[in-house]
């Protein structure tokens, strides 16, 4: 029996390596348009997304408008078809388990659908069972706690049933919202100290390598 019927995975830096080799490169192209001469360091990206979600941080630091944090989608869009971040080593295996016991994987994320199907195709050769990203309207994305709750209705699963495993406060947010579970995919998160030491203090669960959550979910490995 599983210990979890259903993983609630975070996408960037939980699933795949793209904070350092695809999101940070094209911010700060992005930035460096509407903002010209703007820096910004990818410890700071890191905080601004950790602590705020990105398109707050790009509100409330940079200033952008409504229509500027449109056009960076889209221009995003664009870049991540021929930027393909790697996955964690042995995040496919956590997958994979999941899967062949018969258990669920939805994926709650500030990536969209489109970079998400064809991580999850290219890397793993599956598809997650569900998906609510930033293509969903902004009030209903991470930290709101209705994509959780849409999977406990969907399925007719628990709160004890779910267990979200991600890397930044947003997500703390919504477990604890919807009454959920939360583990902290530290595996992400190793140059960043004060995130992981914050995160290991509010979340029910810490793991500093995928191994250790392998070994939590299913036992021996």
């Amino acid at each position: 029996m599983l210990k979890y019927p259903c993983l609630v995975l975070d996408h960037d830096d939980t699933v795949v390596q793209s904070e350092a080799t695809v999101n940070y490169p094209f911010f700060c192209y992005i930035l460096n348009q509407f903002r010209p001469g703007t820096k910004i360091t990818l410890r700071e990206y890191a905080e601004g997304c950790f602590r705020l979600g990105f398109a707050d941080m790009c509100r409330k630091w940079y200033h952008f408008t409504e229509q500027e944090i449109v056009d960076e989608y889209h221009g995003w869009q664009e870049y991540i078809v021929d930027h393909i971040p790697a996955p964690f080593p042995g995040i496919g295996d956590i997958i994979r388990r999941q899967k062949e016991a018969g258990g669920k994987i939805c994926v709650v994320s500030h990536s969209c659908i489109q970079n998400i199907t064809r991580d999850y195709e290219t890397h793993f050769g599956i598809l997650p069972d569900d998906i609510y990203g930033w293509d969903l309207p902004e009030e209903l994305r991470k930290p709101s706690p209705w994509p959780l709750e849409q999977i406990m209705a969907k399925y007719g699963y628990t709160q004890s049933q779910l267990l979200v495993v991600d890397d930044v406060k947003l997500a703390w947010k919504m477990a604890r919202s919807a009454g959920v579970p939360i583990a902290f995919a530290g595996w992400g998160r190793r140059d960043c100290p004060e995130i992981t030491e914050e995160m290991t203090r509010l979340c029910d669960f810490s793991f500093a390598s995928t191994k250790d959550l392998e070994q939590f979910l299913f036992g021996g490995v």
